[in-house]
């Protein structure tokens, strides 16, 4: 009833695939974990927090091999707030240094999360939360 197919399928993608590029699941990890790092040195940038910056910074040059660009515009949200962010972002740069054996990264965000978390407590910005 049907005649056979005899040209290649339109969908075929094994060809294709010196075409596209493709990525390593440790280079997918990096390039994850440098944004992680490149959101939470935004937010220590704006809480002033110069020296943890700098360490923040030099992971994510590390990672890209380039210093990030660093944004020195302030956008004036409540401290609490900011320390809440940071302390999520650290956390999430942890979980994904952890998943790849990034030993320096894992152990900054690790004090990242620690540092947010003292700032959290204390008395001047719990009745900002």
């Amino acid at each position: 009833m049907y005649e056979p197919i005899r040209t290649k399928s339109v969908h075929r993608m094994a060809d294709d695939d010196a075409q596209y590029p493709h990525r390593s699941r440790e280079e997918e990890l990096d390039i994850q974990l440098a944004g992680h790092l490149s959101a939470l040195l935004a937010v220590t940038d704006e809480l002033g927090l110069d020296e943890a910056a700098e360490r923040i910074a030099g992971q994510v040059a590390r990672l890209r091999g380039a210093p990030p660009a660093r944004h020195a515009g302030l956008t004036g949200a409540d401290p609490a707030a900011l320390h809440r962010r940071a302390h999520t972002l650290a956390g999430r740069a942890l979980v994904v240094a952890a998943s790849r054996a990034d030993t320096a990264a894992a152990i900054l965000s690790a004090e990242r999360m620690d540092a947010h978390t003292a700032a959290l407590t204390e008395p001047r910005l719990v009745g900002a939360h």
